[in-house]
C-alpha cells in the first residue's frame, strides 16, 4: 500500500530497518536523482532504494499563543540548535501496551532515555501491586527468560522497588509530567514519539539568536513541533549513500518482503564495523561515505578509497580545552602518545571549596587573592584582593549564628605576611576568587601530569611534539586538561599503500564503507600514527555527558547560609594596598615553608610567578561585576597587563554571540529549576498536612 514518505517514515520503527522502498509517484528531472543544496530531493517513479537509517533533520513548529489548547496561529522552521530551554508538555493520547510504549518512545541508558508513565488501573505482579496512577520509571528493554520485557522501577517511601513488565502487558498507560527542562536537540533525540507531535513550552532563554527570531517577541505559548527527517538510503547501482528529506513529495511503497536486499551495497557504519567480532579482523573496505577534514588521515578517506580495518580497541585521550575568554573555546583530545612538553600554567578557583578540592598532598596549593570578602563571624577571616594563603585542609569550626554556636565547614590556611604566617579559617561557601601560583618550573609529560596532578590542570606545550609535521597544540597560548576518557578507535591504513596506519574515532566520526572480499596482504599494522584530534563544542559535550558516564562531578559546593549572606566589600585603606604591594614585591614562600633566609634569592622568581599568574584573571569565573577601584589598584600593581585591557576583553565577551548552547548554565538552570519544583512540593505536602 502507497504512502506519502513523510508518512512512512514518521511510523518506521528503528528496528525494523533496513526496509526496500519502490517509487510510486512523485516530480522527477529526467534521471533518477539529483542533489539540491547536499541533499537528494528528487526520485522518479519505479526507483528501488533501501532505506538504512534516519535522523531528525529539523522541527517545523506550530505556535500556539496561550497554552495546547488554543488554536496554532503560525509555523516556523527551527533548527535544532536553535536556543533556549523548554519544558515538555504531557501526552494526553494514551498507550494501549508496553509494547507500544517501546516502539515508540525512546528508551536508553542516558537520563534523557527513561520516560515516566502511569497506568489507569492497578497492575497486579506476583510479589508487587502497581497502584492506579503510581509513577513507573521506564529503564531499558531487555530479554528475561526468553521474554522481551521493560525493566522498570517505583518509588515508595524514598525507596526504590524494580520489577520487570513484558511487552505484551496491555492496559491504558499515560505519560507522566515531566519538570525537567530540555534542550531542543535533547527533544528532538529523547522526547518526541514515534507517529506522534510534541507540545513544548519555552521555558528559559539563554542566548539571543544571531539571525532574525521566527518566534513572537515575548513569546509566553506553546509550540507543537513536527519532525523532519533526513533518510539515508542507498540506490540500486550506486556505490555512496544518498540522502533524502522526509517531507520530499512523493509516495512510495514498502517492498521488503519481496525482493532481494541482498542485490544492494551494504553499508556499514563505524559503530556496525565496531560491533563486528574480534575474530572477524583485518578486513578490506571501500569508503562509501567519507569525513570532512584537510587533517590526516581524513583527506585520504574519500568515496572509493580502500582502506585495511586491522582491528578494534578502546585507547585513552585526555580532553582538553583552550584558555581564554574573548572567543569560543577550541577542545582536543590528545593521545597519551603524545611526545611533546608541557610546563604548568596557574589555576584559578572561584570558591574556597574549589580549593579543597584542587588540594594535594603532592604540594601545598599557594595562591593569591583577586577578590574581596567580609566575613560575617568575627572567628572566620576577612579576605582582601593581594592576600597570599597557602592551603592546609578542610575541618570544622563554631561560630556564633543567631545567639547559638554553630558548627560549619571551613578551609584552614595559612596567610602569609611580610614576615610571618598567620592561621586563619574560611568559610567553605566563599564566593571569592583566586590565583594559583606556580613555584614548579619543570617541563612534564602528558602521562606524567596524569599520573602525579588531579585534573583539570592548567598548562601550555614548551616543547612541541616533533613527530607530528604540524602541532596544532603547541599554537595555543594556554590549556586545561580537564579529565581523561576512554573511547572506541578503530586501526586502519590504505589497502594500496600501507606505510603507516591510523587511529579513527568510532562515535565521532561520520563514516560509511562496505567491506569487500579481499585478503588481506599483511595481518600486523605498519607503524602507526597518532594525532591530537580537534572537536567541535558539540562533540566536547557529547564526549562528557555520554561517553564518560562513569565519571561522577565533584560535588557541588555546600550553600550559603541565607541568613550569612557576605556584608558589602569593605573599602581597603591605602595603607593596606601599599602592605599588598611590598609583600608581593618583597616576599617569597616555597612549599616547604622552609625559613626566610634564602628570600632574597627568590624574589625575582616569585615576582615573575605572581605576574604570570594573574595574567590571564580576565578567565575569573565570577564576571558578574566590575572590581571596585580599590581592587583595580590592586591588580593593577601586581600584573603587567593593565586593567583597561582586561576590562576590555570582558566588555568583548558580553556582547558576544554564541552559536552553542553553554551546557554548565544548562545544568544550573536544571539545578535550580529542580530545586524550586521539590521546594513547592515539600511546602505543598506540609500544608495538606496541617489541613
Amino acid at each position: 500500500m502507497a504512502c506519502t514518505l513523510e508518512k512512512f517514515i514518521h511510523s518506521l520503527d528503528p528496528r525494523a530497518l533496513p526496509r526496500v522502498l519502490q517509487i510510486q509517484s512523485g516530480i522527477y528531472f529526467q534521471g533518477s536523482i539529483y542533489e539540491m543544496f547536499g541533499n537528494e530531493c528528487c526520485l522518479s517513479t519505479g526507483e528501488v532504494i533501501k532505506v538504512t537509517g534516519f535522523k531528525i533533520n529539523k522541527l517545523i513548529a506550530s505556535i500556539c499563543e496561550n497554552n495546547e489548547d488554543s488554536q496554532f496561529s503560525a509555523k516556523v522552521e527551527l533548527p535544532l540548535n536553535f536556543p533556549g530551554l523548554y519544558k515538555v508538555v504531557a501526552d494526553k493520547t494514551p498507550y494501549i501496551s508496553i509494547e507500544e510504549i517501546t516502539r515508540k518512545v525512546a528508551i536508553g541508558s542516558t537520563r534523557f532515555g527513561h520516560p515516566c508513565f502511569y497506568s489507569s488501573e492497578d497492575i497486579k505482579l506476583a510479589n508487587l501491586t502497581i497502584k492506579q496512577g503510581e509513577q513507573i520509571n521506564f529503564n531499558s528493554v531487555e530479554e528475561v527468560n526468553g521474554t522481551m520485557a521493560v525493566n522498570c522501577g517505583v518509588v515508595r517511601n524514598n525507596q526504590s522497588h524494580s520489577f520487570t513488565l513484558p511487552l505484551s502487558q496491555e492496559g491504558t498507560f499515560y505519560e507522566c509530567e515531566d519538570d525537567q527542562i530540555y534542550t531542543l536537540k535533547e527533544i528532538a533525540e529523547w522526547k518526541i514519539p514515534r507517529c506522534r507531535n510534541r507540545i513544548v513550552k519555552l521555558s528559559n532563554t539563554l542566548h539571543s539568536w544571531d539571525s532574525s527570531n521566527p518566534l513572537p517577541d515575548n513569546f509566553d505559548g506553546c509550540l507543537i513541533l513536527t519532525p523532519v527527517y533526513e533518510v539515508q538510503a542507498v540506490m540500486k547501482f550506486r556505490k555512496d549513500i544518498v540522502h533524502i528529506l522526509s517531507d520530499l513529495d512523493v509516495e512510495v511503497k514498502d517492498i521488503t518482503d519481496c525482493y532481494d536486499i541482498s542485490s544492494f551495497l551494504q553499508p556499514l557504519s563505524l559503530e556496525d564495523v565496531f560491533e563486528r567480532t574480534t575474530m572477524e579482523f583485518p578486513m578490506v573496505a571501500e569508503v562509501m561515505e567519507g569525513p570532512l577534514g584537510r587533517q590526516k588521515p581524513y583527506n585520504l578517506l574519500h568515496i572509493g578509497k580502500e582502506i585495511v580495518i586491522y582491528k578494534k580497541y578502546q585507547a585513552t585521550r585526555v580532553l582538553a580545552s583552550e584558555i581564554r575568554s574573548d572567543s569560543p573555546k577550541r577542545h582536543f583530545l590528545i593521545p597519551m602518545t603524545y611526545k611533546g612538553k608541557f610546563k604548568r600554567r596557574p589555576r584559578e578557583f572561584p570558591t574556597a571549596y574549589d580549593l579543597e578540592i584542587a588540594r594535594s598532598e603532592r604540594e601545598q596549593l599557594h595562591v593569591v587573592a583577586t577578590k574581596a570578602f567580609d566575613s560575617p563571624h568575627a572567628e572566620l577571616f576577612s579576605v582582601s584582593v593581594g592576600d597570599q594563603f597557602l592551603v592546609q585542609q578542610r575541618q570544622t569550626s563554631e561560630v556564633l549564628y543567631e545567639g547559638r554556636k554553630k558548627v560549619i565547614d571551613v578551609l584552614a590556611c595559612e596567610q602569609i605576611l611580610s614576615d610571618t604566617y598567620k592561621e586563619v579559617l574560611l568559610p567553605m561557601y566563599m564566593e571569592g576568587g583566586f590565583v594559583e601560583v606556580i613555584h614548579d618550573k619543570k617541563q612534564y609529560q602528558l602521562s606524567e601530569i596524569c599520573k602525579e596532578f588531579r585534573l583539570p590542570f592548567n598548562v601550555k606545550v614548551s616543547v612541541r611534539d616533533l613527530s607530528i609535521k604540524e602541532d596544532v597544540l603547541a599554537a595555543v597560548p594556554g590549556l586545561q586538561l580537564e579529565e581523561e576518557i576512554t573511547d572506541s578507535y578503530l586501526l586502519i591504513s590504505s589497502a594500496s599503500s600501507p606505510v603507516e596506519s591510523w587511529e579513527i574515532p568510532v562515535y565521532r566520526l561520520n563514516m560509511s564503507v562496505h567491506l569487500l572480499s579481499k585478503d588481506v596482504q599483511a595481518v600486523l599494522p605498519p607503524m602507526t600514527k597518532t594525532t591530537v584530534e580537534e572537536i567541535s563544542e558539540e562533540e566536547y559535550y557529547m564526549v562528557r555527558r555520554f561517553e564518560n558516564q562513569t565519571l561522577h562531578p565533584p560535588p557541588r559546593p555546600p550553600k550559603k547560609p541565607a541568613a550569612l549572606a557576605p556584608k558589602p566589600v569593605s573599602t581597603v585603606s591605602k595603607q593596606v594596598i601599599s602592605d599588598v604591594l611590598q609583600a608581593t614585591k618583597n616576599f617569597c614562600v616555597d612549599t616547604t615553608k622552609k625559613s626566610c633566609a634564602n628570600q632574597a634569592a627568590d624574589v625575582s622568581e616569585l615576582q615573575v610567578s605572581c605576574q604570570n599568574d594573574l595574567v590571564h584573571h580576565d578567565n575569573v569565573k565570577d564576571m558578574t561585576e566590575k572590581p571596585t577601584l580599590v581592587e583595580a589598584a590592586v591588580i593593577k600593581g601586581l600584573t603587567n597587563n593593565p586593567l583597561g585591557k582586561w576590562e576590555s576583553e570582558k566588555e568583548q565577551e558580553e556582547e558576544h554571540n554564541y552559536e552553542y548552547v553553554d551546557e554548565n548554565v544548562i545544568e544550573n538552570i536544571r539545578k535550580v529549576f529542580q530545586d524550586t519544583t521539590t521546594r513547592n512540593k515539600d511546602i505543598l505536602s506540609e500544608d495538606r498536612r496541617d489541613i
